[in-house]
C-alpha cells in the first residue's frame, strides 16, 4: 500500500486574503506541504442568515486570491458540502499533520461545527492551530484591559506572507459545488461591490486619498455617504482585508494629518468593529434571544402585512422604502439608515426584532454575525443598557435628503413628486398627484401605520419597560460583562 503524502491544511474562513495571514505564515514555515481550503458548508447554507449573495462575494474573492496564488503553484480549493465529511475524506487521501485557521466568531451552529471537526481532529491526533482574529479573545469573561489588549494587538506588526512554490499537486474531489448553484455564483450582480483583496485595496486607497475626506461630514447621508464613507465594511467582514490592515494604512498614511478628523473617526468605528464582535464572541446567543432577558416579557403584535411592506419597502414612508430597496438592489447603506430600518420595524410597526433580522442579515453585503446582532438587538432597544433610538423617517428624510436624491433614486414612481412633498406624499392633492405621476395608494402606499400615535405607543410601551425589576437586574449583569 502506497504511503500517504504527509500535509498540513489551511482552512480559510472569513479571511479570504493572502497578506497579514497566520495560517498561512506557518503553513509556509513549516516544513511541509500544505493545500489551503475553503468551505461551503452545506449545513450552515441552510441557516436563514444565509444568501446567494454573500456566496457570489465569497467565490469571486477566492477567484481573486487564485490569481495571485497561481504563480507559486498553489491555489484554494473549493468544497461543499459537510466541513466533517469534507476533513473525513482529506484525511483518506492524505497524511494529515496540522490545521492552521483562524478562529471565527460565528453563529452557533459554526461554533457547533468547530466542535465536530475538533472531536475528530483529535481522534486522528491531527493539530488544529487557530489563530486570534482581529483582536477578538476567545473565553474572556469580562472587558478588563481588553480596550488595551486590542490596542496593542491592532498596532502590532502586519504579517508579510512570502510564498515558495509548491510541487504538491492537489487531487479532485466529490465535494463539487453543484452545477446549478455554481452558475448563480459565477453571475456577480454589477450593482454589489467588487469583491476580493485586490479591490479591497482599490477601495481603502480610494478612501485615503479622495473620498474619505468628507467621511464625517456625509456619514448619516443616505446618498453621500455611499461615495464618502470607506465601504471597506465587506471586505473586512469576509477578510479581504484584516482590521490590522485597514488601522495602519489609515493611521500611516500621508493624508491622514490633512483630515485628521475624519479619519480619527474611521480609526474609532474599527474598534467598534471589534467591541461588538467581542461581544458575541462571550454571548451568540444575541442572534435569537434579548441579550438582557427582561425584554423577553415585553411583547409585540404580529402583523404579516407590516412586514411584508418593511421587507418589500411599500410602508408609505419614502425614506424607509428607499433605504430597503437600495439595500435589496446594491447590499449596502449606511450605519444611520440601518438604525432606522430597525427602528420602523420593531417601534413603529411593533414587531418582535426576530422577525427582520435574518431579512436584513441576507441583504447586508458585509453582514457579519459579531455585528449584525448586537447591532441589531442595539437598534431594537432590547440591551437595556444603551439608550433607545426611535429614529423619526420623515425628519430624518428632510435633514439627511432634502431634496429626495436618495428616494427618487431608488423609488421611480416618486421622481416628479416635488420637494414639498417627497418627504410626505400622501399630503399631495389629487391634482398634484396627477401631475406627478403617483396615486397615493395605488402605484405608491398610504403609509401603514400613523407616525405621531406609533411612536407615542412605543415610548410609552418601551421605555417603561426598561424599569422592570428583571431589566434592571440584567442590566447589572450586562454590564459586568461587556462594558470594561
Amino acid at each position: 500500500m502506497k504511503e500517504k503524502q504527509k500535509i498540513n491544511i489551511v482552512w480559510i474562513k472569513r479571511d479570504l486574503r493572502t497578506q497579514d495571514h497566520m495560517p498561512i505564515y506557518f503553513a509556509e514555515n513549516d516544513n511541509v506541504p500544505y493545500i489551503i481550503i475553503y468551505i461551503f458548508d452545506s449545513i450552515l447554507l441552510e441557516h436563514p442568515d444565509s444568501s446567494i449573495r454573500h456566496m457570489q462575494f465569497v467565490y469571486h474573492s477566492i477567484l481573486d486570491l487564485n490569481k495571485k496564488l497561481k504563480y507559486f503553484n498553489k491555489k484554494v480549493d473549493i468544497f461543499y458540502g459537510i466541513s466533517l465529511d469534507i476533513f473525513k475524506y482529506l484525511t483518506t487521501i492524505y497524511d494529515v499533520l496540522s490545521i492552521f485557521s483562524y478562529q471565527e466568531s460565528g453563529i452557533r451552529k459554526s461554533w457547533d461545527r468547530d466542535k465536530r471537526v475538533l472531536s475528530f481532529f483529535s481522534k486522528k491526533k491531527i493539530i488544529w492551530k487557530e489563530f486570534q482574529n482581529n483582536g477578538v479573545v476567545r473565553g474572556l469573561r469580562n472587558r478588563k484591559n481588553w480596550a488595551r489588549n486590542w490596542n496593542n494587538y491592532i498596532e502590532a506588526p502586519i504579517i508579510v506572507n512570502n510564498f515558495k512554490k509548491c510541487n504538491l499537486k492537489t487531487s479532485c474531489h466529490k465535494f463539487k459545488i453543484p452545477k446549478k448553484l455554481k452558475q448563480k455564483l459565477e453571475k456577480y450582480p454589477i450593482n454589489y461591490q467588487l469583491p476580493g483583496e485586490t479591490n479591497a485595496w482599490r477601495y481603502l486607497n480610494s478612501f485615503m486619498t479622495e473620498r474619505g475626506k468628507n467621511y464625517q461630514k456625509n456619514i448619516s447621508k443616505p446618498t453621500e455617504s455611499r461615495i464618502s464613507c470607506s465601504r471597506i465594511s465587506p471586505f473586512i467582514s469576509w477578510g479581504n482585508l484584516s482590521v490590522n490592515q485597514a488601522y495602519n494604512f489609515i493611521k500611516n498614511h500621508s493624508n491622514f494629518k490633512l483630515h485628521k478628523r475624519a479619519f480619527s473617526s474611521m480609526l474609532t468605528r474599527l474598534h467598534w468593529h471589534c467591541h461588538f464582535i467581542q461581544k458575541f464572541e462571550m454571548e451568540c446567543d444575541y442572534e435569537t434571544k434579548c441579550i438582557n432577558s427582561g425584554f423577553e416579557l415585553l411583547r409585540h403584535s404580529f402583523n404579516s402585512d407590516y412586514l411584508k411592506s418593511w421587507k418589500t419597502g411599500t410602508t408609505g414612508y419614502p425614506l424607509v422604502d428607499a433605504c430597503m430597496i437600495a439595500l435589496d438592489q446594491t447590499g449596502w447603506i449606511n450605519f444611520r439608515m440601518r438604525a432606522l430600518l430597525v427602528s420602523f420595524l420593531v417601534h413603529n410597526l411593533d414587531q418582535d426584532w426576530r422577525n427582520g433580522v435574518y431579512h436584513l442579515a441576507r441583504l447586508f453585503l458585509d453582514y457579519e454575525p459579531g455585528i449584525h446582532y448586537p447591532q441589531f438587538q442595539m437598534q431594537a432597544g432590547t440591551t437595556g443598557i444603551n439608550i433607545i433610538r426611535l429614529y423619526n423617517p420623515i425628519k430624518n428624510s428632510k435633514e439627511l435628503d432634502p431634496n429626495g436624491i436618495f428616494i427618487k433614486k431608488w423609488i421611480k414612481v416618486l421622481n416628479k413628486v416635488p420637494k414639498k412633498y417627497i418627504h410626505e406624499p400622501w399630503k399631495m392633492g389629487l391634482i398634484e398627484q396627477s401631475l406627478s405621476k403617483v396615486t397615493i395608494g395605488e402605484n405608491y402606499p398610504m403609509p401603514v401605520v400613523n407616525l405621531e400615535e406609533s411612536s407615542r405607543t412605543a415610548r410609552k410601551k418601551v421605555w417603561g419597560h426598561r424599569k422592570h425589576p428583571l431589566v434592571l437586574k440584567e442590566n447589572k449583569r450586562i454590564l459586568k460583562v461587556h462594558v470594561k
